[in-house]
């Protein structure tokens, strides 16, 4: 059982601790305190929010899947054809003929791919309408990589035809230009491929379409189309430095 006097010797005690100044000791361990607490928030903070793929609908994640699945298709057929091609140039009888066909169509795939043929095909129109000028070159960039990355295999930007040196860099007085030739709003992208694998690649959330949306006055649009023709065309330029490797 406790004394009065005991009860008049602790609440000095207590009252000169709570007023008492706190040592160094003691506010470096409240610091510490409260760094441990403010990470904690953050950590559980970044964990709880979603982004990228992790915010996609179950539909957005098919479309992607179905899209990686439709490249992994076409690389498979590559290569069954490069198999075939080998086996055809390999065979004894008509080998002459059957490399001299193999020899014009890489001619004319070449010519496609590097610009000098002209190309009509199944395909999609991409029209960029931009009235403020708030989408540049790296939009456009990005389309252009995207789109090649889904496989598509001619693209024309606003009459100049996309190539692998192609570039394209934002003018001071809007627009951009793509290898020197000034181009402006609308842009209009004619693009020949897969229409449903260009279209999932454009759509993925957060990419090319999602980005052009967030940029004021910017809209979109995606056309689908059984026929795309992509007439512009690019000189072949004579190498200057390149020489063919003998032996």
């Amino acid at each position: 059982m406790s004394r009065p006097d005991d009860h008049e010797s602790v609440w000095p005690r207590l009252r000169a601790a709570a007023t008492a100044r706190p040592g160094r000791g003691q506010v470096a361990v409240a610091v510490l305190c409260g760094l441990l607490g403010f990470g904690l928030v953050t950590q559980v903070h970044a964990t709880s929010s979603t982004g990228g793929l992790a915010a996609a609908r179950p539909a957005d994640l098919l479309g992607i899947l179905s899209d990686l699945q439709n490249r992994a298709d076409r690389l498979r057929a590559d290569i069954a054809d490069l198999q075939g091609s080998e086996q055809r140039l390999n065979a004894g009888s008509g080998q002459d003929a059957a490399a001299l066909r193999e020899a014009r169509a890489r001619a004319r795939t070449l010519g496609i791919l590097t610009g000098t043929l002209a190309a009509r095909g199944p395909g999609i129109v991409l029209t960029i309408t931009d009235p403020r000028s708030r989408v540049g070159a790296d939009v456009l960039v990005d389309a252009i990589e995207e789109l090649r990355d889904a496989g598509a295999e001619a693209i024309q930007l606003s009459g100049v035809r996309v190539v692998a040196s192609t570039s394209v860099l934002d003018r001071p007085g809007g627009g951009v230009a793509v290898d020197g030739t000034a181009v402006s709003s609308p842009y209009r992208l004619a693009v020949i491929g897969d229409a449903r694998t260009l279209t999932g690649a454009l759509g993925i959330p957060g990419g090319v379409l999602d980005t052009i949306e967030r940029r004021p006055g910017a809209t979109p649009s995606v056309v689908s189309s059984p026929r795309v023709t992509v007439t512009a065309l690019r000189p072949l330029r004579t190498p200057r430095y390149a020489h063919p490797a003998h032996g």
